[in-house]
Formats: C-alpha cells, sequence, structure tokens
C-alpha cells in the first residue's frame, strides 16, 4: 500500500536515489532508469526494486547496498529494503531525457 500520509516521502527517496552513480555512466541511477519501483507501506517500511545495467556490472557488489544505506538515513523510515531485479532487462529506451541530454544522446 502506498504511503497516504507523508506523499513527499517517496519525492525524499528519489531525492536521495538522485545522488547515487554508477561509476562507469556519469548520471544518476534514477534519471538512467534503473529504480523500476519504490512502494512505502502504512508502517513507513520502504522497499525499493532496481536493476543494474548489466549482471557484469562492475558495482554489482556496492551499488544496492548504497542506494539502501542512503534511504536508510532518512528519519522518516522505519526499515528499508531493495531489492535487486532482472525483469524487465535494462535498456537504454529506459533512460529518462535528462539523462539522454547528460549524455549527447539528445
Amino acid at each position: 500500500m502506498e504511503n497516504k500520509e507523508n506523499p513527499n516521502l517517496k519525492d525524499k527517496i528519489i531525492e536521495v536515489i538522485r545522488t547515487c552513480y554508477d561509476p562507469e555512466i556519469p548520471v544518476n541511477i534514477y534519471e538512467l532508469g534503473l529504480i523500476y519501483d519504490i512502494i512505502i507501506d502504512e508502517n513507513q517500511n520502504a522497499n525499493v526494486k532496481m536493476t543494474l545495467t548489466s549482471p557484469a556490472c562492475p558495482a554489482a557488489g556496492t551499488l544496492p547496498g548504497e542506494v539502501e544505506d542512503k534511504i536508510r538515513a532518512l528519519p522518516e523510515l522505519n526499515e528499508v529494503k531493495v531489492d535487486v531485479v532482472w525483469e524487465p532487462q535494462w535498456n537504454p529506451d529506459m533512460m529518462s531525457d535528462v539523462a539522454r541530454y547528460e549524455l549527447g544522446m539528445m
């Protein structure tokens, strides 16, 4: 169930996620389209579903933990869980216009 009491909490989570970068691409992971879902339940627990650009991504061992640690620092949240999923498989079409612009693809 989406959090109804604090609609800005999801925006705060997104703001935090925008401080995380794939080390090989100079664009934050939110604009890259690596965040698939953010669910906040009625108990202020957050579950984030994310992916990586590929299973062989060098940041696979560190990036999900970095995302979780940064979100966990938000005082409004209780529990935070970040799940790495591979479906749908990430592709460059998932990038935002901001990411495309920053990478010179527009």
